[in-house]
């Protein structure tokens, strides 16, 4: 299994440890990557609430530079993978629409026909490389670990464009990805919803409170760490814990760990090789239930 990689800006920059700890755990799956490094940023949902169509452009530039390798896209962030599935909805159901696109693309001598799959690192998981060669690459199981998940808007709506139709599976796919690792998985309603990044510079109180609502949920219902496949989600729920416990007056301290981190663990790879010390909440107390010092 081969794919063009597409890390996006917050693996790169502000989130590092997810792309460390990716780069250790895809080696151990057979899967082959081709990192993109001349693509562009998706826009984050932001740049397509001004412009939708210089927004479809620049994925859809990335969607032709997929198309000349020969290879679907795969991501590792909900953001990416939910901004960029909206686009490619909308460039493959208008053919006009999508050869004004192209007539801008011509200037760079690309084109887009509207073949490339884009699939979440999470999703190739479980529909490409599939449950039962995920287990046979797992070394450490993490038995006795409580986990949440959380997925993020992204990765959860809108269904059509993420095709839930057709891979009804993805609705719950971290939920199954985290049971196979081991861990009891613990269900609340605050898995599906945002959580308050994209309003943090507009409305800091109330994405605090978001946090704070996440993350002691979760807590409340018996988890020791939280997981996520988005790292714009890990940024506020792990970067801005401590600030959204002041502000509520309260002590959360729960683990936010990437998915690749949770993968790793359960793969035997030491916290350190997957970037664990670089979470801002310590995951420590979880890894001691488990038997692994940092």
């Amino acid at each position: 299994m081969k794919y063009a990689f597409f890390p996006g800006c917050v693996a790169k920059g502000a989130c590092p440890e997810l792309y460390q700890s990716m780069m250790a755990v895809y080696p151990r799956l057979g899967i082959e990557l081709e990192e993109m490094h001349t693509a562009s940023c998706t826009g984050a949902g932001v740049l397509q609430e001004k412009n939708v169509q210089l927004g479809d452009v620049l994925n859809a530039r990335t969607f032709a530079l997929a198309e000349q390798r020969g290879l679907p896209i795969m991501t590792i962030c909900s953001t990416c993978q939910g901004v960029m599935s909206q686009a490619n909805a909308r460039l493959t159901a208008d053919a006009r629409y999508l050869d004004e696109v192209n007539h801008i693309l011509a200037e760079e001598g690309l084109t887009y026909s509207g073949s490339v799959q884009v699939k979440h690192f999470l999703w190739i998981l479980l529909e490409d490389f599939g449950e039962d060669r995920l287990r046979s690459a797992l070394t450490q199981p993490l038995q006795g670990l409580r986990a949440a998940p959380f997925y993020g808007c992204y990765l959860q709506r809108p269904t059509e464009a993420l095709q839930f139709d057709r891979y009804p599976g993805r609705a719950a796919a971290l939920e199954r990805v985290m049971e196979i690792v081991g861990v009891d998985v613990v269900d609340f309603p605050g898995k599906t919803r945002c959580c308050g990044f994209p309003i943090l510079t507009i409305n800091e109180r109330n994405s605090m409170s978001m946090v704070a609502m996440h993350t002691s949920e979760a807590k409340r219902h018996g988890a020791d760490i939280m997981v996520t496949p988005c790292p714009l989600c890990h940024l506020n729920l792990d970067g801005m814990q401590r600030r959204a416990a002041h502000q509520q007056k309260t002590k959360i301290d729960l683990p936010i760990l990437h998915l690749p981190q949770l993968l790793g663990l359960a793969m035997g790879l030491s916290p350190r090789a997957l970037g664990l010390t670089r979470n801002i909440v310590s995951p420590d107390s979880a890894l001691a239930k488990l038997g692994i010092t940092v």
